[in-house]
């Protein structure tokens, strides 16, 4: 069974946050530390505007632009930390909303920064298992609405999006194969600590502490160890794409684009110069969207599009890692 990428679009909150917003909130700010990280602006969800409200939107876009058959699609991915209700699925809420078939299977995927590849994975699988032919795949974050007002280091950083794939069976194009990673014992390096089952909200969630940095966050926001996620990306993704070329039997050369997950421009940069991966084959795309989560390489790929730097027939590795902390790989042929 072979799957292929054959249309992505996204969508954006209407609200615009930009560096000039953020200095003049924040004028004591280190301005060259951050600016390191390539963000110029980022979109921010609205007050009533959820994950499962951006990933409608970004399904809609999709079938409109793309002349997509409703009927047609089979399986619904809904890929996002940001659940409607604890119970159903949000998957099952959003193949409602869309009106799609009875018959189209619906499951929501929570992997955070290696959501998209995991998602293309477990689409492939979908296609081998049961025949589907076509699948909707949804990728939407809203994190900033859990970033603590004064963590000026994450406010700086992400952004809010949402990503709609069509993952369709083809004869030609291909996805595969995968290579994927946990470190699991690591996973207090990127989290919300309370406000779920293990640990409800209480009074002492909301208690704030600042960091050396000046950045402030408590027990019911979000968190992340900058320098350990950091450590752990340059240690873990070369080998990961070195593992990836390897069982697919291909080497650099063969690659025409590869189009990481954008945590910050910084840090890609590294791992483009410690993978001695040429500028011309290399994305960075997070200027105008900052770190939207596992909305970053869609977006990517089809900015890549936009500008004709991903063209029919192109071979492009794709890799995500962050959150979990979890990490995945794979090639596709466009």
């Amino acid at each position: 069974m072979k799957a292929r990428i054959s249309a992505i679009e996204y969508v954006l909150p209407e609200k615009i946050y930009t560096n000039e917003d953020f200095f003049s909130e924040f004028p004591g700010a280190k301005a060259e530390t951050l600016l390191k990280t390539g963000v110029r602006k980022r979109h921010i969800a609205g007050k009533d505007e959820i994950s499962s409200d951006l990933a409608f939107r970004a399904a809609e876009k999709l079938i409109t632009e793309n002349n997509i058959d409703r009927s047609a699609i089979d399986f619904l991915l809904f890929n996002s930390a940001d659940i409607d209700y604890y119970t159903p699925a949000t998957a099952c809420v959003l193949q409602g909303r869309l009106g799609l078939k009875n018959s189209c299977g619906a499951m929501d995927i929570l992997n955070g920064c290696s959501g998209y590849v995991y998602s293309l994975g477990i689409a492939t699988g979908i296609m081998e298992s049961m025949g589907a032919k076509n699948i909707l795949l949804l990728n939407s974050s809203t994190l900033t609405r859990f970033i603590h007002p004064r963590d000026r280091a994450n406010r700086f950083l992400f952004g809010d999006a949402a990503a709609a794939s069509l993952i369709t069976f083809s004869e030609t194009g291909a996805i595969g194969p995968f290579v994927y990673g946990t470190d699991g014992k690591s996973f207090e390096k990127i989290i919300i600590r309370h406000g779920f089952a293990r640990h409800p909200v209480t009074q002492e969630s909301l208690t704030d502490r600042e960091d050396e940095y000046g950045n402030v966050t408590n027990d019911a926001s979000f968190y992340m160890d900058g320098v350990g996620i950091f450590l752990f990306s340059v240690r873990t993704v070369p080998p990961m794409i070195n593992e990836l070329l390897q069982k697919a039997g291909q080497t650099m050369d063969d690659v025409d684009l590869f189009v990481f997950h954008q945590p910050n421009a910084f840090l890609n940069e590294m791992l483009r110069k410690k993978l001695n991966i040429p500028e011309e084959k290399f994305v960075h795309c997070m200027a105008d969207f900052g770190n939207t989560v596992q909305s970053t390489i869609p977006i990517a790929l089809k900015e890549m599009q936009k500008q004709g730097r991903l063209r029919e027939g192109m071979n492009v590795v794709m890799t995500g890692f962050g959150t979990g902390l979890s990490w995945a790989a794979t090639l596709a042929r466009f």
